[in-house]
């Protein structure tokens, strides 16, 4: 694939190499449900979703869980449709009192861990009594910003799509978790 902005959407999954498909996603999910529950079995957590690809593993982690919790949201963005990360955007700061409260974090994907880490901060500065982070797709890198107590798959450390994690901001809405073709 020499020009993927010309390639049809089609072709860059028939290109793509699958690593999970939907069934083994769906597992993936239930595990990472079960975690949450024991883990905050008790508790009233905040759950902070973030935006975009977050709604995806959210929407379909939220009805798993067998606690108590309130949603919320924060929208920060390194990526903005690129492969390659920058700069954290702040589009929206989390909605709702953080003060005080169980906060669990809800991303797509652990890769360079420096939204992940910069969410967690701001949370604590607001208060937060305590923090989770909770992701689909852990990548397998030897060093991350931060950690995640709770990740349901681990991928190689390649550009990965689908599940909420987009490539050029399309494929979020896919079942399954594919890796771009290498050059």
């Amino acid at each position: 694939m020499t020009n993927d902005w010309l390639a049809g959407p089609d072709e860059i999954v028939e290109n793509a190499e699958l690593l999970y498909d939907a069934g083994q996603v769906e597992r993936a999910f239930d595990r990472l449900a079960e975690q949450i529950n024991v883990a905050l079995k008790g508790q009233s957590p905040l759950v902070v979703c973030v935006l975009i690809g977050g709604i995806v593993v959210a929407g379909r982690l939220l009805s798993k869980l067998q606690i108590p919790c309130e949603l919320s949201y924060v929208h920060v963005s390194r990526y903005r449709d690129q492969t390659h990360g920058g700069d954290l955007d702040w589009l929206s700061q989390v909605y709702g009192e953080v003060k005080g409260r169980v906060v669990l974090i809800v991303d797509d994907i652990l890769d360079e861990g420096t939204t992940l880490m910069e969410i967690e901060k701001r949370l604590k500065e607001q208060g937060a009594h305590r923090t989770f982070k909770a992701v689909l797709v852990k990548k397998q890198k030897p060093a991350a910003a931060t950690s995640v107590d709770f990740y349901g798959l681990e991928v190689p450390d390649r550009y990965v799509f689908g599940c909420g994690m987009d490539y050029r901001g399309r494929f979020r809405n896919l079942p399954e978790v594919y890796a771009l073709a290498e050059a």
